[in-house]
């Protein structure tokens, strides 16, 4: 027996279970109810996920009186705009990712949990996840949005998706291993293997088949002379007119017209209907031979159990009012990719854009402190900066309320402002050296192929990371 004392409390820990006060507690866990023990003066706010949104608000109410816990499951926050780069080995997966812990260290009141979220109880306010439930006083939602298949499940087994670092080190090393694979591939299965299909024409897929098509033209050539890229062939398939198609009309012509100089072979007004993991079917009924479809054309809000479904909206969003409070409940907000704001400014909802999140997290974090003084909220107010998307070396397009621009400034401008996003300076500069390199030798020298081991297998199983029906996206 062990006993805990602080002052005119006990507790008495009894191997499986404590008593405090004369009440035995069992359904939290050891560290969770310490957790709560220590937490008793302070309203709890339990943010989920850790991505632009979440870990916003985390940074800016750091120094309010809230007691706050962040549960996402991963132990890093992941930067989504460089995904592509991790997957086409320009980029390492750690120059994007950042360790959570390490972002939170000096904050005492700030808990790091790496969990999945089973199921939330918003009439007894608790979190329930796989490592032990969470009772909240407020609780913000900030689980951003997964990949949409549309239900296809044949699509949703086979094609690659690009929601995660993990989801981007999975495609690099299938696409690298299809090059070894050519290498002593039959006539029968070389086409398929040197096809490459993005779906999804909006600013990933433009850029994952810009990279792709420059890494045909630089790279590959160089790392397997004995081999014929010229048999390459890098498609986009897109189901509008245009490719970008909430940009410009100016940006949508640049973009076609750099992807075309690319080399990349754009298939507009095309839907992809099946794929079974060596053939693509379109809805026109034609086919196209290939082991890698990479999946960019959709995504859902990332919602989890125990939300009501007659909060949601188009994209499974949660409808929130202009003070991101979920509507139709006590104490729950929504930020980010999963929130649906309806203003007169956005009467279809605000762009899933990392600024759009970033901003709300602003908003929000000021409006909790007001709400600890009892002061007046402040609601959301967006004004669009612009978008912008790269296509390659040189060619990028840019969007600005006034203006749009296109060429080596635009890319200047694309690169400058994301390395403005990320969060460490050492990222800064790891990135900015491996640009600097790639942009004057036209390589990298991050082609490594690695592959999961028994034993990293076992520990996905051991610590439920990869829960099924569980909410992990950012």
């Amino acid at each position: 027996m062990i006993e805990l004392t602080n002052h005119s409390s006990i507790f008495i820990y009894l191997g499986n279970s404590f008593i405090y006060k004369g009440t035995v507690f069992t359904r939290l866990g050891i560290a969770n109810f310490v957790l709560n023990y220590y937490s008793m003066n302070k309203s709890r706010v339990i943010i989920l996920g850790a991505g632009f949104a979440g870990l916003q608000l985390a940074r800016r109410i750091r120094n309010a009186a809230y007691e706050i816990i962040l549960i996402d499951q991963y132990n890093f926050h992941q930067f989504q705009p460089l995904f592509y780069q991790v997957a086409t080995a320009r980029l390492e997966p750690s120059a994007i990712s950042f360790p959570l812990r390490k972002v939170f260290q000096r904050e005492k009141n700030i808990h790091v949990r790496i969990a999945c979220v089973d199921e939330i109880d918003t009439q007894k306010q608790v979190v329930k996840t796989t490592e032990g439930d969470f009772e909240y006083d407020h609780l913000v939602l900030a689980t951003g949005c997964t990949t949409n298949f549309f239900g296809n499940k044949n699509i949703e087994q086979y094609a690659f998706p690009m929601k995660s670092t993990i989801d981007a080190i999975a495609l690099r090393n299938r696409i690298l291993l299809n090059f070894e694979d050519a290498l002593n591939a039959g006539p029968g299965d070389i086409e398929s293997i040197m096809n490459i299909v993005v779906a999804g024409g909006g600013p990933t897929g433009v850029e994952l088949a810009g990279a792709l098509a420059e890494m045909k033209k630089n790279v590959l050539p160089k790392d397997y002379p004995d081999m014929d890229f010229s048999r390459l062939n890098i498609y986009l398939v897109e189901g509008l007119h245009n490719t970008l198609a909430n940009m410009s009309k100016a940006s949508q012509d640049k973009s076609k017209e750099y992807l075309e100089l690319l080399g990349v072979n754009l298939l507009v007004d095309t839907l992809v209907q099946d794929y079974d993991g060596t053939q693509i079917t379109f809805k026109d009924g034609k086919t196209l031979k290939t082991k890698t479809l990479i999946w960019t054309a959709g995504v859902k809000a990332s919602v989890p159990n125990g939300i009501p479904k007659e909060v949601m909206v188009r994209g499974g969003r949660i409808q929130v009012d202009e003070y991101s409070k979920v509507k139709g409940l006590s104490n729950v907000f929504a930020i980010g990719d999963v929130a649906y704001m309806e203003t007169t400014e956005w009467p279809k909802g605000h762009p899933q854009l990392a600024n759009v999140a970033i901003n709300q997290a602003k908003n929000l974090a000021a409006n909790m402190k007001n709400m600890l003084q009892n002061k007046e909220l402040k609601p959301f107010k967006y004004k669009n900066p612009g978008t912008m998307a790269t296509v390659g070396k040189r060619k990028a397009v840019v969007d600005l309320p006034s203006i749009s621009f296109q060429g080596v400034f635009a890319w200047l401008t694309w690169m400058f402002l994301h390395l403005m996003l990320i969060l460490s300076v050492k990222n800064k500069l790891i990135i900015f050296i491996n640009w600097a390199i790639s942009y004057f030798t036209n390589d990298t020298t991050l082609r490594l192929i690695l592959l999961p081991s028994k034993k990293q297998v076992e520990l996905v199983d051991e610590h439920h990371f990869f829960h099924e029906d569980a909410v992990i996206e950012k």
